[in-house]
């Protein structure tokens, strides 16, 4: 993924992006913790979010293993689990997803004009900037159902991917 093929805007424009997984209270907040720890640490000023494409942990803390694996790697995490709402594609800049499902979900409720913001969070993954658009390489396995090992192995996946993202960021304002 480079600033080249973000069709909507450039990379370096961006002033809100939102991380979208199911329910969001696995994937999506670790998503949010994450990068805006990134984002602060690179002296961007982007305003994080994070939502689920479902509304059934509406008002949930997140998942206890997503707040372990956090806290234990020196993050903080404060979370109010939310749904995705149709209005909000105007308000964000990136919708970045977890997986294919959260892609389909969003893409089935978007203004076609919208449609550009939505990006595959893992797409932003050095490792896999020459990956197909539909490789599965470039989903963040939903970890609710396993043990805390996966909640780790995810909150590896997001580091790589917000890494790569302010990379990108940062590489567009300098251009």
């Amino acid at each position: 993924m480079t600033s080249n093929n973000f069709e909507l805007m450039k990379l370096s424009e961006i002033k809100t992006i939102c991380v979208v997984c199911a329910g969001n209270i696995c994937r999506s907040p670790i998503g949010e913790v994450v990068l805006k720890d990134r984002l602060d640490k690179a002296g961007l000023d982007i305003f994080v979010d994070s939502a689920g494409t479902g509304d059934w942990h509406e008002g949930e803390d997140a998942n206890q293993k997503s707040i372990k694996v956090l806290r234990d790697s020196g993050y903080e995490i404060s979370h109010n689990a939310r749904q995705f709402k149709k209005h909000w594609f105007e308000q964000k800049d990136l919708i970045l997803v977890m997986d294919f499902e959260n892609k389909r979900n969003l893409t089935s409720i978007a203004p076609k004009d919208q449609l550009p913001k939505i990006k595959l969070m893992r797409a932003f993954d050095p490792l896999f900037k020459n990956a197909a658009q539909d490789s599965l390489e470039l989903e963040v396995p939903d970890p609710y159902h396993e043990p805390l090992d996966a909640f780790y192995e995810v909150l590896d996946m997001v580091e790589q991917a917000s890494d790569g993202l302010v990379a990108e960021i940062l590489k567009a304002q300098r251009n």
